[in-house]
């Protein structure tokens, strides 16, 4: 249970939006484009929480280290932002346990490494977003999750001591940059956990299983 907490801050990709059917599809378009069998939704949805790194090495093997790496990793950008909110949708139960937040005048906020080239079009796209108090993304500071730099820079905005806030997110990297900010922390396993991830193993103070669990955390309004 945490107490006198103020505000909540979310990772976004498997913690508040599924968007994985879009992350899989601008990476088997680039398949597609060269003549390459399309590959199942399903094997693309384990790796959405990795980016574009998950999705090429997905769709074509590739790793940062490839010679080809950087041109395919744009050309996977662009066929994003042409589709970025095409399948994309927010979990079950995001929006009421939002409008608990708020009812108990709760801030809340996002807190991503995904680039603003594509968190701010997408944030702007879909309605939940309208009542975030802070939305950080992946290069608004100088490091990026694990560093905990991002969640220091959201607990800025919103005014916070960053004790008085959680972090909540589906990967390892949430955790240990929520706990380097002296924030609460919280594993959320409906996202994106891979085959090896355990989140029992991440240090996080609670495991969720749905939204709606969060709120109990967080006791009585």
């Amino acid at each position: 249970m945490f107490h006198n907490i103020r505000a909540v801050l979310f990772d976004l990709d498997g913690t508040l939006i599924d968007s994985a059917p879009d992350l899989g599809a601008a990476a088997d378009k680039m398949r597609t484009d060269r003549g390459m069998p399309s590959l199942p939704s399903d094997r693309y949805r384990p790796m959405a929480g990795a980016g574009a790194r998950g999705m090429l090495g997905e769709a074509f093997g590739l790793t940062p280290e490839h010679p080809d790496y950087a041109a395919y990793r744009e050309e996977f950008f662009v066929n994003y932002e042409r589709r970025m909110t095409h399948l994309t949708t927010v979990f079950d139960g995001i929006s009421q346990l939002i409008e608990q937040l708020l009812q108990r005048q709760m801030a809340w906020g996002v807190v991503t490494n995904k680039s603003a080239r594509f968190t701010g079009p997408l944030t702007l796209a879909m309605p939940l977003f309208s009542t975030a108090s802070a939305v950080v993304s992946g290069d608004t500071t100088p490091h990026a999750k694990p560093h905990p730099a991002p969640l220091l820079e959201a607990a800025s905005r919103l005014g916070l001591d960053p004790g008085l806030c959680i972090y909540v997110g589906d990967d390892e990297r949430d955790i240990v940059a929520g706990r380097a900010a002296g924030m609460g922390t919280v594993a959320a396993t409906y996202g994106y956990l891979g085959a090896t991830a355990n989140p029992l193993q991440w240090g996080a103070q609670a495991v969720i299983n749905s939204p709606a669990e969060l709120l109990q955390l967080l006791g009585k309004a």
